[in-house]
């Protein structure tokens, strides 16, 4: 079986993620995977102006995507 990129190994984080931002009225979606390991997201719906969604994508999203992908330097919100 071949090694899922790193792209696809973000898709699959953001997938597990997506029911609980969902559940809260928000969603995330996956704008980039640029070439020096920063990970691109557009926040949507609630979390688009929640305030603590900084806080949710440091602490959750980029600690559990960094945990499947080291290679990834950050994940940073877009839009």
């Amino acid at each position: 079986m071949t090694e899922l990129s790193t792209k696809d190994k973000v898709k699959n984080v953001l997938d597990q993620i997506r029911p609980a931002l969902q559940a809260d009225g928000g969603d995330v979606e996956l704008v980039e995977v640029t070439p020096d390991g920063v990970v691109k997201v557009k926040l949507h719906g609630a979390c688009s102006h929640c305030m603590g969604a900084i806080m949710t994508l440091k602490n959750v999203v980029e600690a559990r995507i960094r945990a499947v992908a080291p290679e990834i330097k950050s994940v940073e919100r877009v839009g």
